[in-house]
C-alpha cells in the first residue's frame, strides 16, 4: 500500500475589509441630493422671508404716509381691499358687516369684528379716531394684508 504524503493544511485567510474612504459613487450621489435639497429649502425660505418683509414695508410705508389717523384707516382699508381682490374678485365692493366677516374668514375667532376691527368700517369717516385703536387695527390689518398678498 502506498502511503499518501502529508499535506500541510492552513486556515483560510480573511480578505482585508474595504475601507470606508473613498466613498462609493452611490454615497456621493446621496450626499449631493441631500445638499441640493437643503440648499433649495434654505433659498425658498429666504425668498419667502424677504417677500414678507417687502410686503410689510409696503404696508407700513403707505400707512405712515397718511397724515392723520382717519387717513391711516383709509390707507389700511384701501390696502386690504387690494389684497382681498386676490382672494375673491368682487371682495373690494363689500361694505360694513359683510366686509368685516369677509376679513375674518379663515380665522377661528373673529379679529376684525372687534373694537379695533370696527374702526376699519367707521374710522375713515370720523373726524377723530383714537390712536390706540388705529395701532391695534394696524397690527391685524398688516397680518391679513401680508397673508393675502402671498397667495
Amino acid at each position: 500500500m502506498v502511503k499518501a504524503p502529508q499535506i500541510a493544511l492552513r486556515d483560510i485567510h480573511q480578505a482585508v475589509a474595504p475601507s470606508w474612504w473613498p466613498l462609493a459613487p452611490g454615497w456621493w450621489i446621496v450626499i449631493a441630493i441631500i445638499a441640493a435639497v437643503a440648499i433649495a429649502v434654505w433659498v425658498l425660505r429666504r425668498r419667502k422671508i424677504r417677500q414678507i418683509r417687502r410686503l410689510e414695508a409696503m404696508f407700513d410705508d403707505a400707512v405712515d404716509a397718511a397724515p392723520t389717523p382717519p387717513a391711516q384707516v383709509r390707507a389700511m382699508s384701501e390696502l386690504l381691499r387690494r389684497a382681498a381682490r386676490r382672494k375673491q374678485r368682487d371682495a373690494d365692493t363689500f361694505e360694513g358687516e359683510t366686509w368685516l366677516r369677509f376679513l375674518d374668514s379663515g380665522y377661528r375667532t373673529p379679529v376684525f369684528d372687534t373694537d379695533a376691527g370696527r374702526v376699519l368700517v367707521e374710522g375713515a369717516f370720523r373726524p377723530d379716531v383714537d390712536a390706540t385703536d388705529v395701532r391695534a387695527l394696524r397690527d391685524i390689518a398688516r397680518s391679513r394684508f401680508v397673508e393675502w398678498m402671498q397667495q
